[in-house]
């Protein structure tokens, strides 16, 4: 790749007039980024005395990188994922396009002001991929390929709108994540197209020196998993030296020239490359006529003259590789860390900020003048107005619709109600059962269910059938960009699952990878601002791992991706599948996780009242993704009339205490019928007693702490859903709370009105054994319910 491409004439005017724009755009990135950083930890008074921090040598190694792809290559659809410490860079070239202002510009990390990490929510729509968390914005991109390819086969995307190629910047040391490689794996599966990868291989992490010859372990993976890969080592100075006589000796020693030394030879500069050239290479015939006539600062710019800092030697990689189709692509671009700043190549550099006195030498080189910081073409040789014309004129400069790249989907009509599965007399039924029966009739597609059926679409990591996806896939089909036929159907054999793939079907399979499906989630949850359909997606998974996938699952929640979660089954009611299929911490993280509503329903007409809601709330503009906790355990189902917004909001009475009762059970979830037998119990002594059905401790705790607030801002704030629950109780009344899972989910409602309360959970590992067994060990059962209400009670 490294020959020159006739899609790149460096020889005609025109081309050679748009690389030396293309340069001076290189020269604005890197002195905003820079001056960014330096001006929010140096010039921004400091209230707190905390060093600010940023990432000048991260920004200044990739700046090459975004200005090809961002000044010559992307188009207005492409969706990007920025190098997380590449965010000030992102924030200058926004500047430049027209899309961002200089006073926003000198807010990066002040409250309210430029993340240090793009985000989606807070930064605005040109983010595409919120990154922070490493390694997760890249494997995203693949999987918004694989979204995008979803809504453009069944024709939901809007007429006219273009695809996008999917482009992650990479940092080198994010190769260290694990849930890249299972991304690759995954998109290998299902045959992602349009990905780039352009890997910044400064050959530094945060710590160290990056070891050597990682690149050809690279390369090697990726090429395993259907990839091109292209290395884009040397610029063009290098490859004219190479040309020459004594050319092939220096490029063998660079070849081997340890990261480590390379690094060093870099940061000490011209006079030490010089003397380590001639201790190593000063025999070789040709090479002083190479080096000699150079002074110490244009060898060492001939040195540093790498692929990932080559303005021509990018664009004709990038677009050779546009012409060449729809191949995921990684680019490994090889870079100095810090490159054009005074630590360019320290191993120290990664958080490193230039001193005031450094600040001002890189001013004076620069030709910036004091007051001038933020002008947009401030110490350029070329005119600002042809600057701006250039600029307007790129491809990515274009508006992909009259509003901009953030495109908007209309809402998805939802049925009023959705259907509650018919139990006959004597029959159980578990929530998790419930659950595959009511997608399994929305996906009959009849009648108000048409419009709804059609633009849901589930996900599994290989537990579709055993967390009751089967009838819903058995209807709707698996996905895939190419027809698969069912071998076991096509062979007649016995099966209760129809496992064929096809572009129509609806059900988006994965291996056994958590991460990979939060963040398929979380692509499929964005698909109405990215791709312009909106789609209602499903992800179930069993409880305990969600802790696995939590990392993507948090990253999904921060930009705001709308989903489904259903995860089940939970809890040490699962008994004989042992501790490690067992979970007791998720509704403490449901609890906790923002953007994120957690639920855990008892009875099948509280889940399709709380599915119905999720549905439609993941679409409303205040609205979130939804999370339902379900089990196996099958319940005798109550023939009631149920107050759906009780049940949305957290809670409600299955027996309302007397006024002034002295005490309440309160349960959630699959406890209902210890709680229900040791009420019974309670209330031969207790009339006046109460029985609490818990929908959701996060709804109900997040709407106790938003009273809380209002009270605290004048008088008047109506009570949350919980303080108007409890009231009818004594003021020094009792309340048994029980969960299968940590009994901090619940016990925080003795705080709501100063009432006691006896938590009972789950705080330690499960193990294996049938119900009774577990639950008389771990205190959930009757008998440990009616002990706890005594213990209130005599208190």
């Amino acid at each position: 790749m490294n020959q020159q491409s006739p899609l790149l004439r460096a020889d005609s005017p025109d081309e050679a007039r748009r690389v030396a724009l293309l340069n001076a755009v290189e020269r604005k990135l890197l002195w905003i980024s820079a001056w960014m950083i330096h001006h929010a930890n140096h010039v921004r008074p400091s209230r707190d005395g905390l060093k600010v921090g940023g990432h000048q040598a991260s920004c200044a190694s990739v700046i090459s990188i975004l200005t090809a792809l961002y000044f010559d290559i992307l188009k207005p659809a492409d969706r990007v994922a920025i190098k997380p410490h590449a965010g000030p860079v992102f924030h200058a070239m926004n500047l430049l396009l027209g899309r961002q202002s200089a006073e926003r510009l000198s807010t990066l990390r002040q409250f309210g002001g430029i993340q240090p990490y793009p985000s989606r929510m807070k930064d605005g729509g040109e983010v595409d991929f919120s990154t922070g968390s490493v390694g997760l914005g890249v494997a995203l991109t693949s999987f918004g390929s694989l979204v995008q390819d979803y809504v453009r086969l069944k024709k939901l995307a809007p007429e006219g709108l273009p695809a996008g190629r999917h482009v992650a910047i990479v940092g080198d040391a994010e190769l260290d994540e694990g849930n890249i490689y299972e991304a690759l794996l995954e998109g290998w599966k299902h045959d992602i197209r349009n990905v780039w990868w352009v890997v910044d291989y400064n050959r530094q992490s945060l710590d160290s020196v990056v070891q050597d010859r990682l690149f050809g372990r690279i390369e090697g993976l990726f090429r395993d998993m259907g990839w091109n890969v292209v290395t884009l080592k040397y610029g063009r100075k290098l490859q004219a030296a190479f040309a020459r006589p004594g050319g092939d000796a220096l490029r063998r020693w660079i070849d081997d020239c340890p990261n480590s030394l390379y690094a060093a030879l870099t940061f000490q500069g011209g006079a030490a490359w010089r003397a380590a050239l001639l201790a190593e290479l000063g025999r070789e015939e040709g090479l002083r006529a190479i080096i000699d006539p150079l002074t110490d600062d244009e060898l060492a710019a001939l040195m540093n003259n790498l692929g990932g800092h080559d303005i021509e030697t990018l664009m004709e990689a990038f677009r050779a590789q546009d012409a060449a189709g729809d191949q995921p692509t990684c680019f490994i671009a090889y870079t100095v860390k810090g490159m054009g700043l005074p630590f360019a190549g320290h191993k120290d550099n990664h958080a490193g900020l230039m001193t005031k006195e450094q600040m001002e030498e890189f001013r004076s080189a620069m030709r910036i003048r004091p007051g001038h910081e933020w002008d947009e073409f401030e110490g350029l040789d070329i005119p600002a107005e042809e600057m701006r014309g250039f600029i307007q004129s790129v491809p990515f400069a274009q508006k992909l619709t009259p509003e901009g790249r953030s495109l908007t989907s209309p809402k998805i009509p939802i049925p009023a109600v959705l259907p509650v599965p018919r139990v006959p007399a004597g029959r159980k039924l578990s929530t998790q059962a419930a659950f595959g029966e009511i997608l399994a009739g929305i996906g009959r597609g009849e009648g108000e269910f048409a419009p709804m059926a059609g633009r849901i679409v589930t996900t599994s990591p290989d537990v579709t059938v055993s967390t009751n996806l089967g009838p819903w896939v058995n209807r709707r089909g698996i996905f895939d960009r190419h027809l698969k036929n069912d071998v076991f159907r096509d062979a007649k054999l016995a099966s209760a699952q129809r496992w064929g793939m096809s572009p129509d079907g609806q059900h988006v399979e994965l291996g056994i990878a958590e991460q990979n499906l939060f963040l398929v989630l979380a692509a499929l949850g964005l698909s109405d601002r990215l791709y312009g359909a909106r789609l209602l997606p499903i992800g179930t998974v069993y409880d305990p791992f969600v802790n696995r996938g939590l990392d993507a699952l948090i990253y999904g929640c921060y930009m705001d991706a709308r989903f489904l979660l259903v995860s089940t089954p939970s809890g040490i009611t699962l008994a004989a599948e042992g501790g490690q299929h067992q979970s007791v911490n998720t509704p403490l993280i449901g609890m906790a996780q923002d953007r994120l509503a957690a639920y855990e329903p008892a009875f099948a007409d509280e889940l399709a009242i709380l599915m119905r809601h999720a549905f439609a709330h993941m679409q409303e503009a205040d609205g979130s993704s939804v999370w339902l906790r379900l089990s196996t355990r099958g319940l005798a189902q109550p023939e009631r009339q149920l107050d759906p917004a009780q049940v949305i909001a957290g809670g409600y009475w299955m027996v309302p205490p007397a006024p002034g009762g002295r005490i309440a059970i309160a349960y959630q979830g699959a406890l209902a019928p210890e709680a229900m037998a040791a009420f019974e119990t309670l209330r031969a002594e207790e009339p006046g007693a109460g029985l609490l059905a818990v929908t959701s401790p996060d709804r109900l705790h997040q709407g106790w702490l938003g009273s809380r607030k209002r009270a605290r801002s004048g008088p008047g704030a109506k009570p949350s859903h919980i303080e108007t629950l409890l009231a009818p109780l004594a003021a020094g009344a009792g309340i048994v709370t029980l969960l299968d899972g940590h009994p901090a989910a619940l016990d925080w409602m003795g705080g709501v009105r100063g009432q006691r309360v006896a938590a009972l959970g789950v705080d330690r590992f499960g193990q294996g054994g049938d119900i009774p067994a577990l639950y008389a060990e771990y205190g959930l059962d009757e008998a440990a319910i009616l002990d706890a209400c005594a213990e209130l009670l005599l208190g």
